[in-house]
């Protein structure tokens, strides 16, 4: 009886296969992004002492790079609206990487905050891109799966991101950990270059989009929601590190620790959400709601106790990272016409809460004290909370 050659892998397999490594290539992009965007919080005590600078003052890196990622997302996805997609990322990692190779070097806070900046364009266009690239590179009937691996790289980023670059910074001084994330970036620049073909433009949107986007008021009310509840967030999330030190008490592994937690959380909130949210969209995003709201009102009357500080912020975590996934679905249901502009805007003010939660909360920690900075949060969520639910219910005919 003959020898039958050992068949290759079934061409639909491979492409199958193929389709999810390129997923998950963009979420470890992803994984990359946002560990530099939040790492200053894991290191704000340490760059402020190299510096000769408080905390709050260093606080401003944290200000600066969200509202330039707020100002860039949209103009800087309507001027790359057209280009290849492949060949744009690969030039926001190059970007990215030379800023790091900066930041890792700043002889002074100004050229830090130069650097950030850099750092921050590649940042505004990456996120504008990569939702609607992440749906449309996953194999058929797979995008709501690929949209969750995306948010699991955006989880990693605390699991492993913030307490491995606040390790490294704590044995190797933080430039170390900015040199860091610059090889991580080549790597992954790397992986883009191998794996994805070429994608052109596609349902971009374009400056026409924009009169279009502004008369869908459930959209509209939807991008309100997010910089509210998303500076109720970084009003107190901006400072978790001085809060964990000083308030509650806790040393640098514990501190360390609890960011851990928050990363595991977001974890939690990815499976979560591809389990639960598409059956129950509203009341996924509810409980969302609940969980963050509740978190930040207990900050101060539980924060001073270690374990109860550590059950808040795990809540916190899955409230958070469950309430950002289910905002980012509902832009793309709303916008399948022009999603990437729509993200685009989506992003930008998703960074104006950013920036505008660090603003506040360092106003609070300046002004009143640092206990605070929960209370100060859950007042942003609540209204935000109230204004989201009369548009739904306004203009619920809409829908």
């Amino acid at each position: 009886m003959p020898l039958v050659p050992h068949s290759p892998m079934p061409p639909r397999h491979a492409a199958y296969r193929l389709a999810w490594l390129r997923v998950l290539t963009l979420a470890v992009a992803a994984f990359v992004f946002n560990t530099t965007e939040f790492i200053p919080i894991a290191l704000l005590s340490d760059i402020g002492a190299g510096f000769g600078m408080s905390a709050a003052q260093t606080g401003v890196m944290l200000t600066v790079y969200a509202w330039v990622v707020a100002l860039a997302s949209l103009p800087g996805m309507l001027l790359e609206a057209q280009q290849e997609r492949r060949s744009l990322l690969l030039a926001l990692f190059a970007l990215f990487i030379a800023s790091h190779a900066l930041s890792a070097l700043a002889w002074n806070f100004t050229v830090l905050l130069i650097s950030r900046i850099g750092v921050a364009l590649a940042h505004a266009v990456f996120w504008a891109i990569t939702a609607a690239l992440v749906v449309r590179l996953a194999p058929p009937g797979r995008q709501q799966q690929a949209i969750g691996w995306l948010s699991m790289g955006t989880a990693l980023a605390t699991v492993l991101g913030l307490p491995l670059g606040r390790f490294i910074g704590q044995l190797f001084g933080w430039r170390t950990t900015f040199a860091l994330i610059a090889v991580a970036a080549a790597a992954v620049m790397l992986a883009v270059f191998l794996l994805l073909p070429r994608l052109p433009s596609r349902n971009a949107g374009s400056v026409a989009s924009l009169p279009l986007l502004a008369r869908r008021p459930l959209l509209l009310g939807l991008y309100a929601f997010t910089a509210l509840i998303i500076a109720a967030h970084f009003t107190a999330y901006s400072y978790i590190e001085p809060f964990a030190r000083q308030f509650s008490g806790l040393g640098e592994s514990a501190t360390t620790a609890l960011l851990l937690v928050f990363g595991l959380s977001g974890m939690v909130a990815s499976v979560l959400f591809a389990r639960l949210h598409a059956r129950m969209p509203t009341r996924f995003l509810t409980c969302a709601v609940m969980l963050l709201c509740s978190a930040l009102l207990l900050l101060r009357p539980l924060g001073a106790s270690p374990p109860a500080l550590f059950a808040l912020v795990f809540c916190w975590g899955i409230g958070i990272a469950a309430l950002s996934l289910a905002l980012m679905v509902r832009v793309l249901r709303l916008a399948p016409d022009a999603t990437d502009v729509a993200i685009a805007i989506y992003s930008g003010i998703y960074n104006i809460g950013i920036g505008g939660g660090a603003l506040i909360g360092r106003l609070v920690m300046q002004h009143g004290e640092l206990a605070l900075i929960g209370l100060g949060g859950a007042v942003l969520a609540l209204v935000g909370s109230a204004l989201f639910a009369w548009t739904q219910w306004r203009f619920r005919m809409t829908r």
